[in-house]
């Protein structure tokens, strides 16, 4: 591939720019908008939100590079350079599972890769601390995503290449353009540390460094910003006042109900065994991964853990679950799970819990996009 040399566009510098830019498109006026996205060839007459909700700064379209040509290495090339404690977001289809680093995803907020027969994207904006991982399907056609250069909420923005509608990172909605309304599918993945990836999936594979372009990874661009007492960035909505705006949530979707649990409350409890909707979830909150947005190196930050969510139903039976010497064990068969929700001992060894679709976020920025959210406070 050729190598795109990036490096020396300080992403620094960018992100200063984006910051002291802070552009906003103006009072749902679509001449205003146009100056900002004039070479687009969507459909602004459909929209499902306010222009003015959006906002533009430095990175123009792909100024921040999704990749879309993937390379893969094996899990013992990958340790060559990967921290055993480095968050990956794990990915899982069809039997085959890969490793995204968030040290690569950092810098380029979009991947669009294969998996099996399946077109899938996987995205990170580090300024909500979001992950999601979707088929990169529009109109039954496959297509590749790339970052707009705008936010809303201080989320990212992506677009389509098929119909260049502009999609929230956050929901997986097409919100402006040809399919506004739209939503794409979703698989579960999780954010765990790159040593837990190996002992789950000792066959998977890891995106590889070699991406194409010549980026400072291992290193994170947003220093400091995973620290409670902080503000969001380019944020402009209210707060909710139920949590600090940067408190750290493990948040789900589970039949159409929203609940998030506290980072305070679940790294303390480790296990929560709850009941959404009459259903009953598992929720966990392990030690594993480091924060991809602590120190200017990420394999020195600070371990925040590893966090799954799952149903507690069994061949047919609830479960019960515990965490006791720094492992999970149920109480009905003393059956020891990993975090990512499988038995890999005891009586039910083999066993994968069915996975809700879960993830890590800022507080701020689950609490605007899903205000009906329930909060797990603890007895």
């Amino acid at each position: 591939m050729k190598n795109k040399n990036i490096s020396k566009f300080n992403f620094a510098l960018l992100l200063f720019i984006f910051l002291a830019s802070n552009f906003i498109v103006g009072q749902d006026n679509l001449d205003v908008f146009k100056k900002v996205s004039s070479d687009w060839k969507t459909d602004f007459s459909k929209h499902s939100v306010d222009f003015s909700e959006l906002m533009g700064g430095g990175p123009p379209r792909d100024g921040i590079t999704a990749v879309d040509d993937p390379q893969f290495v094996s899990i013992k090339e990958a340790k060559d350079w990967l921290g055993f404690e480095n968050p990956v977001v794990s990915l899982e289809v069809d039997g085959v599972a890969k490793a995204y680093p968030l040290e690569i995803l950092i810098w380029h907020e979009i991947i669009n890769d294969r998996i099996g027969k399946t077109p899938v994207s996987i995205s990170f904006c580090p300024l909500c601390y979001s992950s999601s991982t979707f088929k990169r399907i529009v109109k039954g056609k496959e297509t590749t995503f790339g970052t707009s250069g705008l936010l809303r909420n201080s989320n990212l923005v992506m677009y389509d290449r098929l119909t260049e509608s502009l999609w929230q990172e956050f929901t997986g909605e097409a919100i402006i353009g040809e399919m506004t309304g739209t939503k794409l599918k979703y698989f579960p993945s999780q954010i765990i540390s790159f040593e837990q990836f190996e002992k789950t999936y000792p066959n998977g594979i890891v995106l590889s460094r070699e991406t194409g372009f010549n980026m400072s990874y291992g290193q994170n661009p947003y220093v400091g910003y995973d620290n409670i007492n902080t503000k969001p960035f380019l944020y402009r909505g209210e707060i909710d006042e139920r949590l600090p705006p940067n408190e750290k949530i493990i948040a789900i979707e589970f039949e159409d109900i929203y609940k998030a649990y506290p980072y305070s409350i679940t790294q303390r409890k480790n296990v929560i065994n709850d009941v959404v909707n009459g259903k009953p979830v598992l929720i966990l909150h392990v030690i594993g991964a480091v924060s991809a947005l602590d120190s200017r190196n990420i394999n020195k930050s600070r371990n925040v853990g590893s966090t799954g969510a799952f149903s507690r139903i069994v061949n047919g039976k609830i479960l019960t679950f515990k965490y006791n010497n720094l492992k999970v064990i149920d109480d009905q068969t003393n059956s020891v799970w990993s975090i990512t929700g499988k038995a890999i001992d005891g009586k039910l060894k083999g066993t994968q819990l069915k996975r809700i679709l879960h993830g890590d976020y800022f507080s701020f920025a689950w609490f605007v996009f899903r205000p009906d959210t329930k909060l797990y406070k603890a007895n």
